[in-house]
C-alpha cells in the first residue's frame, strides 16, 4: 500500500439538482485538482442526516476521498439537502442547523472536555466562515473547509483570540 494521503479534500459541497454532494480535492499523484460529484440516492426530507453522512464517508468507492471531511460536515450539506427536498429555502436550512449548533456564551469552554471542546471550536470556525462567505452559484452551497487533518498543528492557540470582551 501506498504512504500518505493520495488525496485532499479543499471544499466539500452540496448541489440540489440532482441531489449530490460535490466535493473539490487534490490528487497529489496527477498532482490535479479535480470535482468528485457522488449523488444522492435513496434520501428524503424524512431520512437520517447522520446515517446518510456515516453512510457516505464509509461507502468504498468515496472512502478515500472523504477521509478529511469531517462527519459533521458531510450532516450539514445532508440536512440543507434534506431542507431543500422539505421545501425549505437554504437559508432557511442554515438557520435550523445554526440553531442546533449555538455557542452558549455563557459557557464555561474551561470545564468542557476536549471532544466538546473540539466541537464548539468548529461550530465558531464555521460561523466565522458563513459570515466571511460569498455566495456565487445560487444552486451550490459550498460548504465551509472545516477540520482537514493539516490544521491539526493549530488545534492548541485555537482559542487565543484576541477579543474586545471583558473577562
Amino acid at each position: 500500500s501506498r504512504t500518505g494521503m493520495t488525496f485532499t479534500a479543499q471544499k466539500c459541497g452540496v448541489c440540489f439538482q440532482p441531489p449530490s454532494i460535490v466535493l473539490i480535492y487534490r490528487d497529489h499523484s496527477q498532482d490535479k485538482t479535480r470535482q468528485r460529484i457522488m449523488p444522492v440516492r435513496n434520501f428524503s426530507r424524512f431520512s437520517d442526516c447522520s446515517i446518510a453522512a456515516e453512510q457516505l464517508k464509509n461507502n468504498p468507492r468515496h472512502k478515500a476521498y472523504l477521509e478529511g471531511v469531517s462527519l459533521r460536515q458531510l450532516q450539514k450539506l445532508y440536512s440543507l439537502l434534506r431542507g431543500h427536498l422539505g421545501g425549505e429555502s437554504l437559508a432557511e436550512s442554515l438557520e435550523k442547523f445554526q440553531q442546533e449548533e449555538t455557542i452558549d456564551p455563557e459557557e464555561d469552554m474551561n470545564k468542557l472536555d476536549d471532544k466538546e471542546l473540539a466541537k464548539r471550536k468548529s461550530i465558531m470556525d464555521e460561523l466565522f466562515e458563513r459570515n466571511r462567505k460569498k455566495k456565487d452559484d445560487p444552486d451550490f452551497v459550498y460548504d465551509i473547509e472545516v477540520e482537514f487533518p493539516q490544521d491539526e498543528q493549530l488545534e492548541s492557540c485555537g482559542w487565543d483570540v484576541e477579543s474586545d470582551e471583558e473577562i
